[in-house]
């Protein structure tokens, strides 16, 4: 089966889990935190550049456990024109804050254990909602595509940009 676009680069992001196999493999390649997963993978660029913009990096690289709700390239571009770039703006700044903690959690959350109707904190004080049906998981009205163990916690791949309701 070829692969191409999203895809592929959601491939490369869970070949960075792959040292995860066996303690020997382990030892010799560790894996990434959340943000070396998030570098490692082109479709997540623009999460990247906004974790920096937000000055989040070490919070990211921390020990953790977190687990992160990572979007995609393509779910920042659904946002409406405009958007993504004006919360890069320093003005902006406590607002992309607010964005970026409503994607991450304390602990470690495998997506096979999220029930259906389950409420979960984020690190924003807020709360996300989890749906399940016919395997499929989401948080909010984001689906989880793929997800990614790394040395300090777990990275959810999601579709959609996580927006915290007005307070």
């Amino acid at each position: 089966m070829l692969l191409g676009g999203p895809m592929k680069n959601l491939v490369a992001l869970a070949l960075v889990a792959l040292p995860l196999a066996s303690p020997a493999v382990r030892a010799e390649n560790p894996v990434k935190d959340v943000v070396g997963a998030a570098v490692a993978t082109p479709d997540l660029s623009t999460l990247v550049t906004a974790v920096k913009a937000a000055e989040y990096v070490t919070a990211l690289q921390n020990p953790g456990p977190l687990t992160v709700f990572a979007p995609t390239n393509a779910a920042f571009a659904a946002l409406p024109a405009g958007t993504v770039e004006g919360l890069l703006n320093p003005e902006k700044k406590m607002d992309l804050q607010d964005i970026l903690k409503y994607h991450v959690t304390l602990s470690t959350y495998k997506a096979s254990w999220f029930k259906d109707g389950q409420v979960m904190g984020m690190a924003n004080g807020q709360k996300v909602t989890f749906h399940v049906k016919d395997g499929k998981v989401m948080v909010n009205d984001a689906t989880i595509i793929a997800s990614v163990p790394v040395s300090n916690g777990i990275v959810h791949v999601i579709d959609k940009v996580l927006l915290p309701p007005p307070r």
